[in-house]
Order: C-alpha cells, then sequence, then structure tokens
C-alpha cells in the first residue's frame, strides 16, 4: 500500500456541484463589489487630498483667495457624487 496515489479528486453528486458552483460564483461577484468599492474609495481620497492640501500650504495667510468659488465647488461635489455612485 506505500504505492497509493491520490490524483487530488474526489466524486460529488450533482446537488454538490450545483452548491460548489454557486458559491464559487457569490465568491467572484464579492470580490469584484470589493474591488469596485476600493476604487472608489481611492478615487475618493485622491480627489480630496489636493484640496486639503491646498488648504494647508500657507497656513500663516489667513485669507483664502478663491475666484469662482461657487462655481468649482459645485463641479467638485458633481465629480464627488459620480465617485460615490460608480459612474
Amino acid at each position: 500500500m506505500d504505492n497509493l496515489f491520490d490524483f487530488g479528486f474526489t466524486l460529488v453528486d450533482e446537488d454538490e456541484l450545483e452548491v460548489v458552483k454557486s458559491i464559487s460564483a457569490e465568491a467572484i461577484s464579492s470580490d469584484q463589489t470589493r474591488q469596485d468599492i476600493e476604487e472608489r474609495l481611492d478615487r475618493l481620497y485622491n480627489a480630496i487630498q489636493p484640496l486639503l492640501n491646498n488648504l494647508k500650504s500657507n497656513p500663516e495667510k489667513e485669507y483664502i483667495l478663491w475666484p469662482n468659488r461657487l462655481a468649482k465647488i459645485e463641479q467638485f461635489e458633481d465629480y464627488i457624487l459620480n465617485i460615490y455612485q460608480g459612474n
């Protein structure tokens, strides 16, 4: 019996095979969802970080010159919303 070779497979019935396929499909879907969320979080971070860096770049200055502030903020809100919604 020392020469027994295990080929690395087991026999399953059709129901067990369907369960394995279902679990595999769920795992793939969960991984894709995780990757999508991770990418969106990275995009959000990369969108917000330049704003924070610019705001703290000259702390000795008391005022911020920000022409067209409302238009720029609305544009940024749309950008963030698109990332949030996965667009």
